[in-house]
C-alpha cells in the first residue's frame, strides 16, 4: 500500500491516538485480564489511546467496550541460532530488533537461541495490520506515539524519589566483580559485624568476605555504618544482606550506585565464601538420601532441602513469582485461591466480572482478583516441559517458550496502593497482610456470595469486677484466632538450658554455635494459655464507679467455616526489635474447639450495671471538645496490638483513638483505617483550641450536629453493621463506643433506617455447607456458625527472625497430599513442617 493511502487508512483514527506523557501508565509488558505477554503466543496488543494491554483472548472484548480501533500488537519471538562452521552457534552479537524491556527465559541458552521483537500496528475489526517501523509511509503523529510507547517506562516505578516501589536494575558491577581469593568462609549463622558488636542488619562485601553492619539500608534498621565506611576505605562496591539469602535471591546494595540492585551472579558471588543458596536442589542433583546430613535449621526444614522434590503441574499448581520480597503476598494468595467460595466468587463469576470492569481494569479490585485466581487455577501457566514437542519446535526454528508460573505484579501494585508498608519492596508479615486483603474483599462486594464471609466469626468477652464479682457479656467481630506461645510448657526444658549455655559459651570462645535444639510446646497448652482470664488494665467498675481489679475471658460466639489460626511467634524485645520465638507446636490435624463455644449469662451470675465512665471536662475551657481525648497512651494494649505485627505507630494511633478501651476495640479501629496513606504515620495529638469556632471536633467529642464522630461509625461499619445501625447506636449511647457495641448486640430486632436495605442471605446454592448457614437479623455481621469441629488443609510458614526480613512459604493439601508453594517452584511435599508454622488454615468437618 503506498504511502498515501496509509495515512488516508488512518484519517479517521488520528484523533484517538495519543502519545504518551510522563505519568501515564504503559501496559506494554502484561495483559489486563491475564497473565498473556509479548511472549505469549499471541502476543500482546497495546491500546494506542488508554495504553493498556491485552491478549489475544481479551482483545475483542476492549474494542466492542470502547470502540477503540488502532493497537500496537508487540511479539516476541524465540529463534534458534544458525549453526557455524565449526557445527556450534554463530558468536552472538548485539540484536538490533530486541527493543522490548522483558526478561530473558532463564531455561533457554543465550549459546543456542536469540531473541526477536516484533512490533506493528493492528487496525480493528478487519485486523488491517502494518509492520513497523515504517516512518516514511505513517503520519508523523503515529510515529512519534509507537516510539514514545515503545520507550515507556514500566507502569510500576513511580515517580516518587523516596519510593520503594521502583524496580531494581542489574548493578553495572555484577559482571565484572572481582572477588579476593583469601580463602574467608561465611556460617550459616552467629553472624558479628567484624568491627562491633551488633548482630542485626549485617551486610556480606561481595569482594573480601567483610562481614560488617548497615545504618540504614533497607528496613532502617540501626546500626554503626562500618559497611559504608569499608566501602569508602577499599572501594569494593556490592553487599549482601545476610539473613535476606534465598533460593530466588536476595537483598544486594551498591554503594557506588547508591541504591539497592539486582545481581544476576548472585549464586556465583555467594558460593565465592561457601553459601549455597540453591541447596534444597542438590538432592535433585544427584545427591542420595544418605549423604544428606540431618537439616535443624527452619530454613531447611520448612523448605525440605535435601529432599527430592517432584515439582507439580496442572491447575491448581501454579507458582508466582517473587517480586522481591513478595513472598508474603504468595503465600497468602495461594492459601486464600485454595478456598472454593473464594474460587467461585472469582473465577467463576470471571465473564462477568471482565464483562462489567471498569474502563481501566488495572485499577479495579474484583478484575484483578479474579485475574489471579484464574492464572492461579486454569493451569494455563503451569504446563509441564514436554521434550517431544521441543524437538519439534526446534526443527521449525522456532522455540514456543511454556509460560511457568505468573508474576503478580499488577495485583501487588493495586492492593498496596496507597498503603506504607505493602508499597515498598520490604518483607511484610503475611497475617498483616491477610487482614489487609480481607478488608478489600468486603469493601469491593462481588455479586451476592462475599468470599470472606467464610472466615468471620464472634467473639464473646466476658469481663469481672474482681471486688463485686459482677460481669458484662460483649460480643465483637473477629477472623483470626490468635494463640499465644506457651514458652512455659516446653516439654524439653532440660535441653533448651543445656543448648543455651553451650550457645554462649560458643559464643565466647568465637566457636560455631552448636545444633540447635527447639522450644517443643503442646498444642494443647497454646490452646489453654487461650482460654484463660486475663487482667484488665484501668479497668473501670460500674458496679463501683471506681477503678478496680478486673478479669477477662473470650469465648467463640460462633465458630467460622474456614478456621485461621496464627501462632504469636512474634514479640519485641527490650530494644524494640520483632523477635521471632523458634518453637515446634504440635498442630492437630483435627481440631475440635466445642467446648470453647461462649455460654453467655450464667445462673446466679449478676451482671455490671450499664454505667458509662465520667466524662471528665478539662478545667481549660478551650480543651473542652478534648474531653473524651485520653491524657497517656496503654502501652500493654500497643504491644498487644504490634505483636499482630501492625506497625509500632498505628498502633499507638489505634489505642489512642479508641480512648485506651483496650486491644481488641484498637484492632477494630486498625482494620477500619489501614488503606489511610498516613496509617503507618507518627501520632500527632490534635489541638483543639479553635475547634467550637470552626466546627471541628475530635473523635470521641460530640459534634456540634449531634452527629456521633466520623471514627467511631467507621470502626462500627468495619465490623459488618450498616452505617445507619451504627448512627443510631452511638447516639443512644452517647457516642460510647463500647456501650454502642453492646447496645447493637442487645438489639437484634431492629430493621435498617434511611431506607437501606437489609444485609441480604447468600446465594444457597453456592454453599455446600447450606444445611449450616446461619445468617444474622438485619444489620449484624454476617457469620456462618456451625460445629466447631476442623481439618487442617493448608499453613504458612515464615524463616527468619522478624517479620522484617526473612522468606514465607506456604503448604496446601490437595487431592489428599501435601504440596509445598515456594514462589515459582510448586512440588509434592515430603516433608511437611506442621510444627514450625505460623498460620494455619483449618476447614470445618460437617456433621
Amino acid at each position: 500500500m503506498a504511502a498515501g493511502d496509509l495515512g488516508e487508512l488512518l484519517v479517521p483514527y488520528m484523533p484517538t491516538i495519543r502519545v504518551p506523557k510522563s505519568g501515564d501508565r504503559v501496559y506494554k509488558t502484561e495483559c489486563a485480564f491475564s497473565y498473556d505477554s509479548p511472549d505469549s503466543e499471541g502476543g500482546l496488543y497495546v491500546c494506542m489511546n488508554t495504553f493498556l494491554g491485552f491478549g489475544r483472548e481479551h482483545i475483542e472484548r476492549h474494542y466492542r467496550k470502547t470502540g477503540q480501533c488502532v493497537y500496537l500488537h508487540l511479539k516476541r519471538h524465540v529463534i534458534e541460532k544458525v549453526p557455524g562452521a565449526s557445527g556450534g552457534a554463530l558468536p552472538k552479537r548485539r540484536n538490533a530488533k530486541l527493543f522490548l524491556d522483558l526478561e530473558a527465559n532463564g531455561d533457554l541458552s543465550s549459546d543456542d537461541f536469540e531473541y526477536e521483537d516484533e512490533a506493528k500496528l493492528v487496525i480493528f475489526p478487519d485486523h488491517y495490520e502494518i509492520s513497523l517501523p515504517n516512518i516514511e509511509e505513517l503520519p508523523a503523529l503515529v510515529t512519534i506515539a509507537s516510539d514514545a510507547l515503545l520507550s515507556a517506562k514500566s507502569p510500576y516505578r513511580k515517580q516518587d524519589p523516596d519510593s520503594w516501589e521502583e524496580e531494581l536494575q542489574a548493578s553495572k558491577h555484577a559482571k565484572s566483580l572481582v572477588q579476593l581469593d583469601n580463602g574467608v568462609r561465611i556460617p550459616p549463622s552467629g553472624w558479628k559485624c567484624s568491627k562491633c558488636d551488633l548482630r542485626e542488619n549485617l551486610w556480606l562485601n561481595l569482594t573480601d568476605g567483610s562481614v560488617l553492619c548497615g545504618k540504614w539500608f533497607f528496613d532502617g534498621s540501626g546500626g554503626n555504618g562500618h559497611a559504608m565506611e569499608h566501602y569508602k576505605e577499599t572501594g569494593y562496591p556490592l553487599a549482601v544482606k545476610l539473613g535476606t539469602i534465598t533460593p530466588d535471591g536476595a537483598d544486594v546494595y551498591s554503594f557506588d550506585e547508591e541504591e539497592p540492585v539486582l545481581d544476576p551472579h548472585i549464586a556465583k558471588h555467594l558460593a565465592h565464601f561457601g553459601i549455597d543458596m540453591l541447596q534444597m536442589q542438590v538432592a535433585e542433583n544427584g545427591l542420595r538420601d544418605n549423604d544428606i546430613k540431618p537439616r535443624v535449621s527452619e530454613w531447611e526444614v520448612i523448605q525440605e532441602a535435601g529432599v527430592k522434590l517432584k515439582p507439580m503441574y496442572g491447575p491448581g499448581y501454579t507458582g508466582m513469582k517473587n517480586l522481591g520480597n513478595s513472598c508474603y503476598l504468595n503465600a497468602v494468595m495461594q492459601a486464600i485461591f485454595s478456598i472454593p467460595e473464594f474460587q467461585r466468587a472469582y473465577v467463576g463469576n470471571l465473564p462477568r466480572i471482565f464483562d462489567y470492569s471498569p474502563l481501566d481494569p488495572t485499577q479495579d479490585f474484583n478484575t484483578q482478583m479474579a485475574k489471579l485466581g484464574h492464572g492461579l487455577l486454569s493451569g494455563q501457566y503451569s504446563k509441564p516441559p514436554v521434550k517431544s514437542e521441543l524437538i519439534e519446535q526446534v526443527m521449525k526454528e522456532e522455540h514456543k517458550p511454556q509460560q511457568n508460573g505468573i508474576s503478580p505484579q499488577m495485583f501487588k501494585a493495586f492492593v498496596s496502593k496507597d498503603h506504607t508498608e505493602f508499597s515498598s519492596n520490604r518483607q511484610q508479615d503475611a497475617q498483616e497482610f491477610f487482614l489487609h486483603l480481607i478488608n478489600l474483599v468486603e469493601r469491593n462486594p462481588v455479586g451476592s456470595e462475599n468470599p470472606s464471609d467464610v472466615f468471620r466469626f464472634l467473639v464473646e468477652e466476658r469481663t469481672q469486677c474482681c471486688q463485686s464479682r459482677k460481669v458484662r457479656y460483649t460480643e465483637r467481630v473477629d477472623y483470626i484466632m490468635q494463640l499465644p506461645v506457651a514458652m512455659e510448657a516446653a516439654t524439653n526444658k532440660d535441653e533448651l538450658i543445656a543448648y543455651e549455655l553451650k550457645r554462649r559459651e560458643a559464643e565466647a570462645a568465637r566457636r560455631a554455635p552448636p545444633e540447635l535444639v527447639r522450644a517443643k510446646i503442646p498444642f494443647s497448652a497454646c490452646l489453654q494459655a487461650f482460654s484463660e482470664p486475663s487482667n484488665v488494665e484501668d479497668f473501670w467498675s460500674s458496679a463501683l464507679q471506681a477503678k478496680s481489679a478486673g478479669v477477662k475471658s473470650s469465648r467463640f460466639a460462633s465458630f467460622p467455616q474456614y478456621l485461621v489460626v496464627q501462632i504469636k511467634k512474634f514479640t519485641f524485645g527490650l530494644d524494640w526489635i520483632p523477635k521471632k520465638l523458634d518453637v515446634s507446636i504440635d498442630m492437630p490435624d483435627f481440631l475440635d474447639i466445642n467446648h470453647l463455644r461462649a455460654m453467655g449469662l450464667q445462673p446466679g451470675e449478676e451482671e455490671l450495671p450499664d454505667i458509662a465512665p465520667p466524662i471528665i471536662i478539662p478545667e481549660d475551657p478551650k480543651d473542652r471538645m478534648m474531653n473524651h481525648f485520653v491524657e497517656y497512651i496503654d502501652e500493654s494494649s500497643v504491644m498487644q496490638l504490634a505483636e499482630m505485627g501492625f506497625p509500632l505507630e498505628a498502633c499507638r494511633k489505634a489505642v489512642y483513638y479508641t480512648g485506651n478501651m483496650g486491644a481488641e476495640v484498637a484492632f477494630n479501629w486498625i482494620i477500619a483505617h489501614m488503606e489511610e496513606p498516613d496509617f503507618a504515620e507518627p501520632l500527632v495529638v490534635p489541638v483543639f483550641g479553635g475547634a467550637a469556632s470552626s466546627g471541628v471536633t475530635g473523635f470521641g467529642a460530640v459534634g456540634l450536629d449531634n452527629q456521633p464522630p466520623e471514627e467511631m461509625v467507621s470502626i462500627i461499619i468495619s465490623m459488618g453493621f450498616q452505617r445507619s445501625l451504627a448512627i443510631q447506636a452511638l447516639k443512644a449511647t452517647n457516642n460510647n463506643l463500647e456501650r454502642a457495641l453492646e447496645w447493637i448486640f442487645s438489639h437484634p430486632e431492629l430493621e435498617e433506617e434511611d431506607g437501606e436495605p437489609a444485609l441480604s442471605v447468600m446465594d444457597l446454592e453456592n454453599h455446600t455447607n447450606a444445611n449450616i448457614l446461619a445468617e444474622t437479623r438485619s444489620g449484624g455481621p454476617r457469620i456462618k456458625d456451625g460445629p466447631g469441629r476442623y481439618e487442617l488443609f493448608g499453613f504458612i510458614s515464615h524463616m527468619g527472625t522478624s517479620t522484617m526480613s526473612g522468606h514465607y512459604v506456604c503448604h496446601l493439601k490437595k487431592e489428599g497430599r501435601w504440596v509445598i508453594y515456594n514462589d515459582l517452584r510448586v512440588c509434592a511435599s515430603e516433608r511437611p513442617p506442621k510444627d514450625l508454622g505460623y498460620i494455619y488454615f483449618y476447614h470445618r468437618i460437617p456433621s
